[in-house]
């Protein structure tokens, strides 16, 4: 199917998409440049998507060569890897998984939508399961959900569901997809939540990651951390903790360091 670009082609793919489905579905901006559809009442992109994308295009110099490849684990509708990917040169190319059944025909959607379908593997299948033979990635990213489920409400819907809860392993699977697939000196960036920030920090040492870097991320001015970015490697080597990303000054406003995320992704400061 060729790809959609513009926005009456957009609007018109939007409501064959609320017909076959029969619920409220929005098309909304990634980047300046990229679009995505979500559904309204669904699990949709946030700012923990955002900025594990931008960290791990942050994080691109550690490896000390040049990314052409790249594997985001639990793709969900595809918002990480199609950030990271709207970073990187023309030539690279994007492998993803993802289980969920409405998750990955929303993948399909936004791969299309944005043209690059010819550019992504698209695998339908358990991350746990992943094994891509002798295929070895330089940059594994992924956004593990964050709670057991015997830490909450587990939502009736799906989507939601399986996004927030480990229903399909937890950030120690992710970890362990990462070291399968990672070549030796590449790099693993995820995020986790800041309250369960020693849980994250464990599941990556135990599997052999040194986390070359950690940085909270606060959601306004005077509030305590929401989540935490990781950048990891395989091996041995020091760790360092970085300030704390402030997201909001105190008024709500986006703070110097947000303006350069969204400048990063093309957005014009508002």
């Amino acid at each position: 199917m060729p790809m959609i670009s513009s926005p009456d082609a957009l609007e018109v793919r939007r409501r064959e998409l609320e017909t076959e489905l029969g619920e409220p579905i929005t098309v909304d901006g990634l980047t300046a440049t990229h679009r995505i559809f979500q559904r309204k009442k669904g699990h949709r992109h946030s700012t923990d998507d955002l900025l594990t994308g931008w960290y791990a295009l942050e994080k691109l110099p550690l490896v000390a060569r040049p990314i052409e490849r790249h594997l985001d684990l639990g793709t969900g509708i595809g918002t990480v890897g199609l950030l990271v990917l709207s970073g990187m040169p023309p030539q690279a190319r994007l492998t993803c998984i993802e289980a969920q059944d409405v998750s990955f025909r929303f993948l399909r959607e936004n791969l299309r939508a944005n043209g690059v379908e010819e550019r992504v593997t698209a695998l339908h299948g358990d991350l746990r399961e992943l094994d891509l033979t002798s295929e070895r990635f330089p940059l594994v990213t992924g956004s593990p959900p964050y709670f057991d489920v015997t830490a909450g409400v587990v939502p009736a819907d799906s989507q939601k569901a399986h996004a927030r809860f480990e229903l399909r392993g937890d950030v120690r699977d992710y970890a362990r997809a990462a070291k399968r697939h990672l070549e030796p000196d590449g790099l693993f960036v995820f995020c986790f939540p800041w309250a369960q920030k020693e849980r994250a920090l464990r599941a990556a040492r135990d599997e052999g990651f040194a986390v070359l870097t950690l940085r909270d991320v606060v959601p306004r001015e005077g509030l305590t951390p929401l989540f935490s970015l990781f950048a990891c490697r395989l091996g041995d080597e020091p760790e360092r903790e970085e300030r704390p990303f402030v997201v909001r000054h105190a008024d709500g406003a986006h703070t110097d360091a947000m303006h350069a995320v969204r400048a990063r992704f093309g957005w014009p400061r508002s």
